[in-house]
């Protein structure tokens, strides 16, 4: 393996490894919980935040990314899940207090303890810790966060379907055909 690939892949391991375990089941019951599931981060996190609607999708439940144009309101007794390293996201900011404006659970994925989204977030799931993320040569500006929250959030999926017991078949019913 090349060296640049251990070092990523060392790196993930490390912070899911300090990463708590009962988080996949604090998610997964927000989630069945809700009604509907919004998510929504910026930039690379945003990134994160397609990847893990679309598996929600899959796996039959009403998720939507935060900004699309077939994005429905938020009411009470749904879901946010934002998605933010830094936790000082300004648009997510906005967008976590107007859910909780209207009622609606606000979850935040972050890379830190405390932040302004952290105090307005009903659950706050770190992942990793505080020193987590010190710079490392190679890993530049939130990799290791986006690549940690991503393969955590797949891992919560693989759940789901376990728990639930979802056949792959009924989760290729939901996949896109018009491609």
């Amino acid at each position: 393996m090349s060296p640049h690939r251990k070092l990523v892949l060392d790196k993930i391991t490390e912070i899911l490894s300090v990463t708590p375990d009962e988080y996949e089941d604090r998610l997964t019951a927000m989630v069945d919980a809700a009604e509907q599931v919004f998510v929504g981060g910026m930039g690379r996190s945003g990134l994160v935040t397609k990847f893990f609607v679309m598996r929600l999708m899959h796996a039959g439940y009403k998720a939507f990314v935060l900004g699309e144009t077939v994005t429905p309101a938020i009411r009470k007794g749904d879901l946010f899940i934002v998605i933010s390293g830094s936790g000082e996201t300004g648009s997510m900011i906005t967008n976590a207090k107007k859910a909780k404006e209207v009622g609606a659970k606000v979850v935040l994925l972050t890379a830190k303890s405390s932040s302004t989204l952290a105090e307005i977030a009903d659950e706050v799931l770190q992942i990793g810790t505080d020193d987590s993320y010190a710079k490392v040569k190679g890993l530049p500006m939130g990799t290791m966060f986006e690549l940690s929250t991503l393969i955590f959030l797949e891992a919560m999926v693989s759940h789901i379907i376990h728990e639930k017991g979802i056949p792959e078949e009924k989760m290729r019913e939901r996949h896109a055909n018009l491609e």
